[in-house]
């Protein structure tokens, strides 16, 4: 009788857990919309990433151009005078 009544207790306490467990089947939709989540923002990192590189590229662009300028605009101001023609 106690062989009965410990086999009894034990399948209704292990059935009464495997009731209160989520199932593997809402698991694993779980999980899949976590990896979607997960993809769409390294997906947006991505993009932050790639904006930063084109503006980045772009000020490097300026400042070129700026440097150019700045060196144009001193070159004739230490250029050499020339000398006043004599006739």
């Amino acid at each position: 009788m106690r062989k009965t009544l410990a086999i009894a207790l034990m399948l209704a306490a292990s059935l009464g857990l495997a009731a209160c467990d989520k199932k593997s089947e809402d698991k694993a939709q779980d999980a899949t919309e976590h990896a979607e989540q997960a993809q769409e923002k390294m997906s947006e990192a991505q993009d932050k990433v790639n904006d930063a590189a084109k503006e980045n590229a772009e000020a490097a662009k300026d400042q070129a151009e700026s440097n150019e300028a700045a060196t144009q605009e001193q070159a004739p101001a230490t250029a050499p005078a020339t000398a006043p023609a004599t006739n």
